[in-house]
């Protein structure tokens, strides 16, 4: 009873728990060297991606353009137990170590938009720097028609994307003399080192003239212009000839938002964007198509294009037609969580309502058997009892009376009829009866209840009532009880072999004679001897 108590109650545990969600069947680490609205865009598309997956978690970390907290969460993120990695790093060669960490701890490694000084990853996605910077050349020596002054504002030191468009701008512009590059000022991706980087050179040149400002991002080129309104402000009247109506700028992203390139292009703040794709979606699945052991291209290069005044407002259009739709889509996979959540929180209460009725249904099951039990054993006692009652013991049987005539004959009792249960000295006399019946064919092997009815004058239905009505038991467990009795005394008192002891209490085989041994006192005949 308890084994089956506590196979009910793990059973029910499992049910339970059933209706728990599932744990992810792959966990992605997505490491971004910094946080900035390219990047917000890019994680709201790794996770609308990672909805149209079975069972993927992302787990998100931010560097905030530090090299050190870069590499401290590449190294929690594999501490923590991702299937794969997803990186930008921040520099080429100090983030390099932590990602080789993670390739060689047997983690796959997609690294994304940056590249690294190693040849351990998986897999590289990026759009084309080196001809966006080509590109952002050809554009401004167009527009100046082959003369005229360039400022360029690069990215983040030792980082790719910065090198490889200084590398194409450069390359480009070296096709046009008269295209003079008056300097190359380091920013770091933000538009207020920009701003710093130009003012700072505007007061070393005062007498120069700017007629084309390059940054590498959109957010730098808008730095530059901020800096160059502020000193024509300052100079006033005065001849100023930092800038002039005709300063013209230009940058890199191309984002649809509010403050993009695509809206900036279109409103004549800046000259030309680019489209840095961020096709965060596209990126999850190169992600689990590795996971799941399917092909995939190791070097993946990403489709972009220039943004001008002539075609932004049409890819704005469909930027926010887009967008719209992704919001829409995360609005309804928020309300399917929503609906999923409660779904599962009613599916939790009625399985722990259904666990309540099972184990209220297994404690009833498990007292009455108790009570039965206990019952049985009781009944048990009380048998041995009478069973070793001696005929001194018995009290004298008293003379039989004559009944009187009945008024109606009477029918005679039938072999299926219910007889009550003998009580006192007449179930004490009885019981001695059957045992001297018992105890006078023990060694018999082949004795059956027919034998003893008939001994008894008795037949096997009656024999059987009487029995089971004053023990609780069956004749034939009194018989094998009695042979066991009497095989654990010679057990006690002689010198019989465990087999002869069998046969002589009435046993077919000595096996079957210890395993019923076993059950009923729980050890071996050869333990009780020893």
């Amino acid at each position: 009873m308890r084994t089956f108590l506590i196979s009910a109650l793990a059973g029910l545990l499992l049910i339970t728990t059933g209706c728990a969600k599932k744990a992810p069947h792959y966990i992605i680490g997505v490491s971004q060297c910094s946080q900035d609205i390219w990047r917000e865009k890019q994680n709201a598309e790794l996770r609308m991606g990672a909805y149209l997956q079975d069972n993927v978690e992302l787990r998100f970390a931010a560097a905030y353009d530090s090299d050190e907290r870069q590499v401290q969460q590449i190294d929690s993120l594999i501490a923590s137990g991702i299937d794969l990695l997803i990186v930008a790093p921040n520099q080429v060669q100090t983030i390099s170590p932590a990602i080789d960490r993670a390739y060689d701890s047997g983690i796959p490694v997609i690294v994304f938009e940056r590249k690294t000084n190693s040849r351990k990853y998986t897999a590289f996605m990026s759009a084309d720097n080196y001809e966006m910077g080509r590109v952002m050349g050809n554009f401004i020596a167009s527009q100046l028609h082959g003369s005229g002054s360039v400022l360029e504002v690069k990215g983040l030191k030792g980082s790719s994307p910065a090198i490889e468009r200084h590398n194409g701008f450069t390359d480009a512009l070296s096709a046009y003399p008269g295209i003079h590059i008056l300097d190359t000022l380091q920013g770091d991706w933000t538009e207020q080192s920009a701003e710093e980087a130009v003012g700072q050179w505007l007061q070393a040149h005062p007498q120069e003239r700017v007629d084309f400002v390059f940054g590498q991002n959109d957010r730098m080129a808008m730095g530059a212009r901020k800096a160059l309104a502020h000193a024509t402000s300052q100079a006033g009247k005065e001849n100023s000839h930092h800038s002039s109506p005709a300063t013209r700028y230009c940058g890199i992203d191309g984002l649809p938002d509010a403050n993009g390139g695509i809206r900036l292009v279109r409103d004549s703040v800046l000259m030309a964007s680019y489209i840095y794709p961020t096709h965060g979606d596209q990126l999850l699945q190169l992600a689990v198509d590795i996971l799941d052991g399917k092909p995939y291209q190791k070097e993946v290069r990403l489709m972009s294009a220039l943004v001008t005044h002539d075609n932004a407002n049409v890819l704005l259009m469909q930027s926010e037609v887009m967008m719209r739709q992704a919001k829409y889509l995360d609005r309804l996979h928020e309300k399917a969580d929503s609906y999923l959540d409660e779904l599962d929180t009613q599916h939790t209460i009625t399985l722990l309502a259904i666990g309540v009725i099972v184990l209220l249904i297994i404690a009833i099951v498990f007292f009455y058997r108790y009570h039965i039990s206990m019952l049985a054993l009781h009944r048990e006692r009380e048998f041995n009892s009478l069973w070793n009652l001696k005929p001194e013991d018995l009290p004298e049987t008293p003379e039989p009376v004559e009944p009187a005539a009945p008024a109606e004959p009477e029918e005679p009792a039938k072999d299926d009829a219910t007889l009550s249960p003998p009580e006192g000295v007449a179930a004490s006399f009885f019981i001695t009866r059957f045992k001297e019946a018992v105890e006078k064919r023990l060694s018999d092997s082949d004795l059956s209840v027919e034998d003893l009815a008939a001994d008894m004058n008795l037949s096997r239905v009656q024999l059987y009532r009487k029995v089971k009505s004053i023990t609780g038991s069956t004749p034939v467990d009194l018989l094998r009880t009695a042979r066991l009795n009497r095989g654990y005394q010679l057990l006690l008192t002689t010198d019989m072999t465990v087999s002869e002891i069998a046969y002589q209490v009435g046993f077919t085989a000595p096996s079957y004679f210890t395993r019923c041994f076993k059950e009923k006192y729980g050890k071996l005949p050869g333990e009780v001897r020893n």
